[in-house]
């Protein structure tokens, strides 16, 4: 079963539209963990667009009393101001991504060529010795998890944004045969499977079945959507049961 990791980046970023602080992340954080959900992700870019250094360490304080059983998932490109940020907390998994600044969102993952595999693997160890887990945010590609091993990663999340579009489209089967192909590749390479990007209640069942060594899925997006709907924790409730296959 994959258990889900609550996404806060959307609650901020509708937040930062205002100086109100409302919604306040904080409260939504709380409500996640009320909901049952297995913990939080946060991806804090260098020009706060959404979650911002701040509320890191304020949901940090937030989750002492529920961690470890409710991790802390911090995601972001390795630079000198995410690792300090991850040095001072610790969070229990850290999901490194290849995002240059400015990028809208993480949308392609490390290819661990000889551009940015040694970035990755200097990370990698770096958290492992601030007892984190390290995983790498990668593409649907069965080759490149042999390298992400190499680098020293406990885990893989594979990008599932690809996968949502073409399953929107009806064309689907190919990336999801592909992410199938990835985590069993990583499964056989005794790697930690994740999930994330895009992923809602349609196209999640499929990506299940597909692949069912997935441990956990972050979801933000798609979950916000739906719970301007739903209610946010009823939406947490939703997107468990889909999960729980």
């Amino acid at each position: 079963m994959a258990v889900l990791s609550v996404n806060l980046n959307k609650i901020a970023l509708l937040r930062n539209a205002r100086v109100t602080g409302v919604p306040d992340v904080l409260h939504f954080g709380r409500l996640a963990h009320e909901a049952g959900a297995a913990g939080l992700t946060v991806h804090p870019r260098p020009d706060e667009r959404h979650i911002r250094a701040g509320d890191v360490y304020a949901l940090a304080a937030l989750m002492a009393p529920w961690r470890p059983g409710f991790e802390y998932n911090i995601e972001g490109y390795p630079d000198a101001r995410l690792m300090r940020i991850v040095a001072e907390i610790r969070p229990e998994q850290v999901t490194l991504v290849p995002d240059p600044p400015g990028v809208l969102t993480s949308d392609s993952g490390w290819k661990l060529d000889a551009s940015d595999e040694a970035v990755a693997t200097a990370a990698v160890a770096q958290l492992r010795a601030l007892g984190c887990r390290p995983v790498l945010f990668v593409d649907p590609d069965p080759e490149v998890v042999a390298r992400a091993a190499r680098a020293g990663a406990a885990g893989i999340e594979i990008y599932t944004g690809g996968y949502a579009t073409a399953f929107r489209a009806g064309q689907g089967a190919a990336l999801l045969a592909a992410c199938g192909a990835t985590a069993a590749a990583a499964r056989d390479a005794g790697l930690r499977v994740n999930v994330g990007h895009d992923l809602n209640l349609a196209n999640i069942p499929p990506l299940l079945a597909a692949a069912p060594w997935i441990a956990e899925a972050s979801i933000g997006h798609e979950l916000t959507a739906d719970a301007l709907e739903m209610g946010f924790v009823p939406a947490i409730m939703a997107y468990k049961a889909a999960l729980s296959g």
